[in-house]
Formats: structure tokens, sequence, C-alpha cells
């Protein structure tokens, strides 16, 4: 291996200045290698390198303990006198890269690591050291940091996780892993990976030169073994010997297919359910097994054979995979008692690749057993429901028809029979509790009502909580038993001069009975009427008309015309019945104009006695209304002062009726008339005091402190006070103030009579004052 100083001896050999040029007299070489000519004082250049090179190499991760030498730069300025400096600037220099400014030795005073860095730029120049002239100008060159194989192969993920069909072919690609290597791709083998593997095998395989993991068995099971773990190994070097590796694990699970068919675990299933068991009821579970999972072990059941498809279905249960049996029918125990039948299972989802395989089919079959339980069932009727007919003119007691009910169960317990009477409000029908003939209790009317629907209760005498009811439509056929009467109520008028023959009115007739065929009724009149005759139309209606022309009202005002009305069914029914006939005056064209009732209305009120009437009613009103108003107006409270003549201190109006004089102690007016008077700790005597120390008023506001801060001083120690009232009021103050010369003018304050006053001096007040003076002075003089 060759030495970093015979490298650096080498470099300095390859890197000597060319000087096979010769130098004509008169020429000079500069510092950066240029030959300058001169011709007939005319200056030509060319450009010639002192030197030739660009680049330094050296090895990265230097072991040795001194510097590592780098190389050697000179210049053909330098002529071994001293005189000559080098100069080194650039990446690194001073700190990693240092230069003998005399001999432009270059050493490297750390360890380099190309991982880090690999290429320095640095500049080199020489300078005269006595007169700092540049003798070469600056120059730029490169130090490359060779590599050596001083890193590993690196994967991505310390684990991998991948997923293969299982029964793949041979070949089939798993995953890709691929490391990486930090050392140099373009330089030897540093970098150059080979990939093997040291776990997995004979199951998977992986490419040496992409990394790419491969099957490597064929008909891998996923029932047999799910998971691998397989290790692979990256190596550099080319895999040579002494070259560095790193290894990675890839978990591999073998994904699922439907290759595995459903397969019964046990090929006879016994099921038992009671004979009471209601449609669509479950009596019972089958499950088959699948190997497989998820989609590929979904199964569907179905039964196969024509005895069980008529009593029982099957349907699939998603979540548990299970065959739930459910009844088709309504099973009977007395009937059959057992049921066996195939069923079939099979996959939801089939993969065509495996459904002909030399293995067994891709499906199983199983064979169940139903057994029928024995209940004790209720009775069962022999119809449900009855519908009976009975004519309405039964007698009481007579037979209307016969129900009949049995036990099913083997033992054929006698039944009892019973009507629930919540359905025969009326009592009308009895039935015998042996054998259910059903009887009358009344009779029956089929105009009242044509149907009567009741309950019939059988009960096992045995056991009598079994019970079943039917209901029993009994409908109550019509016989002739009602005569046909007129449809409606006839307001019927003839006019005074009415012409003979002339129609009057048209009449129709109904029958509550129901003929088989329908009704034809026959219309008469009883005997020979001189006034008026009646024509059947064949249709059910007559017409009435007159027999004789003009009538009178004068003479009669009302006719009574009795007309015979007869059904044609078996028996025959027939009616009278009287139509009322009112003579009336008519226009000439028959319009009525008014008719016996007119007598009435002249015998009474006229219309103008009527407005009488009723303007006495209104005016009674408007007085009423008058009256309502001055009471209330009477009723209103006379205002506070009620003119400017009437001069009062204090007005305290009370509209509860209060506690007498005891009462005025809850509020004191005397200390808002003179600030500075009060008696202090005054309580209410109409009331126990409920503390035992009584609450303290502050003393007045001293000073002649303002109106205002005095009433909001008081109005503060009234919300405090606990034997204050409990109701608010209104209080009216009238104290004048501490401004006034007049002080206070209250008479309230007094300590005497107003007779014992002396007023002569309200005279001495002034203009202001004079008509008070006027009047106290002039009444003390009366």
């Amino acid at each position: 291996m060759i030495t970093n100083h015979f490298l650096g001896l080498l470099m300095l050999f390859i890197l000597q200045p060319i000087n096979a040029l010769p130098v004509a007299p008169g020429n000079t070489v500069n510092l950066l290698g240029t030959l300058q000519e001169k011709d007939d004082g005319r200056i030509l250049q060319r450009s010639k390198r002192g030197w030739m090179w660009n680049q330094f190499f050296l090895l990265e991760e230097y072991t040795g303990n001194d510097n590592q030498y780098v190389g050697k730069l000179h210049s053909n300025m330098d002529r071994g006198d001293g005189n000559v400096k080098y100069i080194l600037t650039g990446d690194g220099v001073g700190s990693l890269f240092l230069i003998d400014e005399n001999s432009g030795d270059i050493h490297a005073t750390k360890r380099l690591d190309r991982e880090e860095r690999a290429i320095y730029t640095l500049h080199a120049k020489v300078v005269d050291k006595r007169t700092n002239e540049t003798l070469e100008a600056d120059t730029e060159f490169n130090i490359k940091i060779h590599d050596i194989n001083d890193n590993e192969p690196k994967f991505s993920k310390d684990l991998y996780f991948a997923s293969v069909p299982e029964m793949s072919d041979v070949g089939t690609s798993v995953i890709q892993v691929t490391a990486t290597d930090a050392d140099d791709q373009t330089y030897g083998n540093s970098a150059k990976l080979v990939y093997s593997i040291l776990q997995g095998q004979p199951y998977f395989s992986v490419d040496s030169d992409n990394g790419t993991i491969r099957t490597a068995l064929p008909n891998m099971d996923r029932e047999t073994k799910e998971n691998y773990q397989v290790v692979i190994q990256a190596k550099d070097m080319a895999g040579q010997m002494g070259g560095l590796s790193g290894t990675t694990t890839v978990s591999i699970t073998l994904s699922d297919e439907n290759d595995s068919p459903p397969r019964f675990a046990n090929h006879t299933f016994r099921l038992s359910t009671l004979e009471s068991a209601e449609v669509g009821a479950a009596i019972g579970r089958i499950k088959a097994n699948d190997a497989d999972v998820g989609r590929n072990a979904e199964m569907q059941y179905s039964i196969v054979d024509r005895n069980g498809q008529d009593m029982f279905t099957i349907i699939s249960d998603q979540n548990t995979q299970e065959g739930v049996i459910r009844v088709k029918k309504q099973l009977d125990y007395e009937k059959q008692r057992t049921y066996s039948f195939k069923v079939e299972v099979t996959n939801t989802y089939l993969d065509p690749r495996f459904m002909y395989s030399p293995n067994p089919p891709f499906k199983d079959d199983a064979m169940v057993r139903v057994t029928i339980e024995d209940v004790d069932e209720p009775p069962v009727f022999s119809r449900n429901p009855y519908i009976i007919e009975v004519h309405e003119d039964t007698a009481a007691g007579s037979f209307v028809g016969v129900v009949s009910a049995r036990d099913p169960d083997a033992d054929n317990n006698p039944v009892k029979y019973s009507i629930d009477r919540h359905t025969d409000l009326e009592r009308l029908f009895n039935i015998d509790s042996v054998n259910g003939t059903i009887t009358t209790l009344k009779g029956l009317d089929r105009e009242m009502s044509k149907w009567h629907n009741i309950s019939v209760v059988a009960t096992e005498i045995s056991n009598p909580r079994q019970t079943t009811r039917v209901p029993v439509f009994i409908r109550v056929l019509d016989v002739n038993d009602n005569a046909p009467e007129f449809a409606m109520y006839y307001e019927t008028f003839v006019c005074e001069n009415v012409q003979s023959g002339q129609l009057i009115q048209t009449i129709s007739a109904v029958d509550t009975d129901e003929p088989l065929v329908g009704h034809k009724f026959v219309f008469s009149i009883s005997s020979s009427n001189p006034n008026f005759t009646i024509v059947d139309n064949e249709d059910n209606t007559a017409r009435i008309l007159t027999r004789r022309a003009g009538f009178s009202r004068r003479e009669m005002n009302t006719y009574l015309l009795p007309v015979v009305i007869s059904d044609n069914d078996y028996p025959i029914q027939s009616s009278t019945s009287t139509l009322t006939v009112n003579v009336c005056a008519c226009d000439s064209r028959g319009n009525m104009q008014s008719c016996n009732t007119e007598a009435l209305l002249s015998a009474g009120l006229s219309t103008g006695a009527l407005v009488a009437i009723l303007l006495c009613v209104i005016i009674l009103l408007m007085i009423v209304v008058l009256f309502a108003a001055l009471r209330r107006q009477q009723r209103k409270k006379e205002p506070l002062i009620i003119s400017k003549e009437d001069v009062r201190d204090n007005v305290v109006s009370y509209n509860d009726e209060g506690g007498g004089e005891e009462d005025t102690q809850a509020f004191d007016i005397g200390t808002l008339r003179n600030p500075e008077v009060m008696d202090a700790n005054k309580l209410r005597r109409d009331i126990i005091p409920e503390m035992l120390f009584p609450f303290q008023r502050t003393s007045p506001i001293k000073d002649n402190a303002d109106v205002r801060e005095f009433i909001h001083g008081r109005l503060h120690e009234n919300d405090s006070d606990p034997t204050a009232p409990p109701y608010d009021s209104l209080a009216t103050y009238a104290y004048e103030g501490s401004g006034s010369l007049a002080e206070s003018l209250s008479s309230l304050e007094s300590g005497c009579v107003e007779g014992d006053q002396e007023y002569d001096y309200l005279s001495n007040w002034g203009p202001p004052f004079k008509k008070l003076a006027d009047m106290y002075i002039g009444k003390d003089m009366t």
C-alpha cells in the first residue's frame, strides 16, 4: 500500500513546473507562468503555465499520530533564498489545512471523512516577503478525499411487513427491500451491494442484485402455516470477504384464499320444539366449519328436500355463520311428531380456481331431525267465525244455531260453552253449555238491529285456563211487519181560485221492511171525498188533485185528507196517513200570497205599535247609561288641593283602616319639619318589637344640610329598620329648608292651639305675606 509520504513525493514530482521552453534575451516569465516577448516595440503575450496541476488526492480516515502530508506547492519564482512566501486560503485553511509558507508543504491536521465532505477548494498565491509584492496571482485547486470502505449497508427499516396470497406460484414477488451504503458509489466496490437470505429458506428467495423477495415453494397453505420471518442481508464489496454487511427482518403473512370448503363436524343434528311455536320462531342452530377467514369463510345454508321445505326454513346468521332453523307453518303434535330433512352448506363467495380441485366437493350436507313436543292446547272451533241467520218474528226460546269446539290434544277433554255477556248486554241470546246450541231469550226486531255480534267462549272442563273465543254473527232476517208511511211531512195548500182537477201535491212513501224484490206501494183514499182525489203513478208516488173548483177560507181554511198506503209483500201491511191541506189566497199564476195565519197577525199588534215599543226600549237604555256615567263621575276622588286659596301644611291620605292614633307613631312628621328635633328610639306601639335591642336611628343631619341628602338618609334608615311597617307608604315632605328666614310655617309644630297664636308679625313680612296676614289677623280680630 502506498504511504502518504511517498504519495506526496509522487504528487510533487507530477506537479513540478515545466521549464522546457527556451527564454530569449529580453523576455521575462511572470509569476503566473506567462511568457512575454518584445518585437519592434510591440509586446507579444503568450500564456503558459509555470506548473500544470488542479487537485490533490487524500485518503479519508487517516490514523497516524502526525499531521497528514497532502502535497507541496512550488513556484518558479522561488530561488531558494527564502524571499518567497506561499499563502494558502480557502475551505478549512488554518484549522484543517496548514501550509509551510517557506517550503509550500501542505498538511492536514485532522482525520477527514469523505461522507461528511468529499472535496475542499483552496486558493494559493506567492508573494515577495520583503516587498509583499504578488509574484504569482491567486490560483484555485481542489483537495479530493479518496473513499475507503468504512460504512456498512443500512436498510430503511429494521422490520418490514408483507403479505402474499396462499397457494401462489413459485417466483411470486412478495416485497423489495433496499439497503444504502454511504461510501462512494463511483470509486471501487465499497458501495456495491449483494443481497442474500439468512433465514426463511426454503420458503422464500431474494434477488441478489435488487433485494426482491419471492416465493420459493409451491402451494403454501395458510391453514397450515400463516406467518414467516425472513432475514435479508446486504453486503458491500460485491459480497467479497472483508466487506461490511447489514440485515433486516421481513414478516411475511400468507393472505387467505377461498381454498377450504365448509365442513360439518357432525353430520346429524337433533332439535326439538313445542307444537305451539309461532310461525317464524327460531327452533335451533347448526354450524359448519371453514378454515378460511373473513369473506372466504361466509356460508349460506339451505334445505334441500321437500319434507323440510314445507314446514321449516333456514337462514344464515352473518355474525356467527350459523344456520338458524325457523318454523314456516304451524306445527301440530297430533298430526306429525317428527321431521327429518337434509341441510346443505356452501360458501357465499366461491373461487373458481379451487372449485374443481381433486379434493371432495366444495360443499357439505347434514341431516336435521326435529322432534315436536306436545302442549296442552285450547279448544278449537269447527269454524271461525260463525254466521247464523234468524227471522225477526222468532219467539223467545227459539233455536238460532249451534257452535262446536273440541280439544285438539290426544286426551280430547270435554269442553263447555258460554256467551261473553260484554258482547250481549241486552241478553238476547243463550247457549247450552254442553252442546253449544244458541237460542233466543227475547224477540228480535230487524228494524232495531240487523246484526248481532256475540262472542262464544269454549273452555276445557279439566283445565279452565284453556279457553278459546269465536265470533258469532247473527243476521236478523226481515219479516213484513211494518206498514208503509209518508216519506216526509208535506205542507200542502190549495188556492181559493183553484180549478177542478188541478195538481196540488205529489206524495211518496217509505217502508222500513226490506222486501226480496222491491217495494210496490198502492195509494188510495179511504172514503169518497168530494174535494180531492188521488191518482197512483205506479212508481211508488201519487198525485193529489182537486175534484171541484173554488175554495173559501171563510168557509173552511183546512182540510184533512186520509190517504191509505199498502205494500205488496206477504202479509200485506197498510197504514192511513193524514195529509193536511190549507186553503190560501193566490195570485192569478197560482203563487201563494197568504193563508189562514194572516188573521192571527191582523188581530195582534200593528207595525206602528212595534216601532213605538222599540223606541221606548232604546230611550230607556240611554237613561240607564247616563245614570251610570254620573255615578262613576261622583265616585271620583276630589283633588288634594281644591284651589289656590286653600292653604294646607300637609295632607296625609289613608286608604286602609290603620291603627288609629297609635298608628301615627310609624312616621314622625315632626322630624321632617324640623331636623333639629327628633325623638330617638321611637317604636310602634301597635306591634310587639321582634328585637331585644331596637334599631338605633342616627341623629339628623347637622349644619342645615340639603333636604335631598336628608331625605336619602331617612330613606336608608327606614329600609334597614326591622321595626318599620311592612308596606310601602307615600309621604309628602313640606320642609322648607334651612335658608328661609321664616323657618317652618307648619302649624303642626306649634305647641298651642290656633286661637292662642299671635299673627301680627305677619304684617311685617312684606307684600308676599299680605294675603296670609289678612286671613289670620282678620280671623283673630273676630
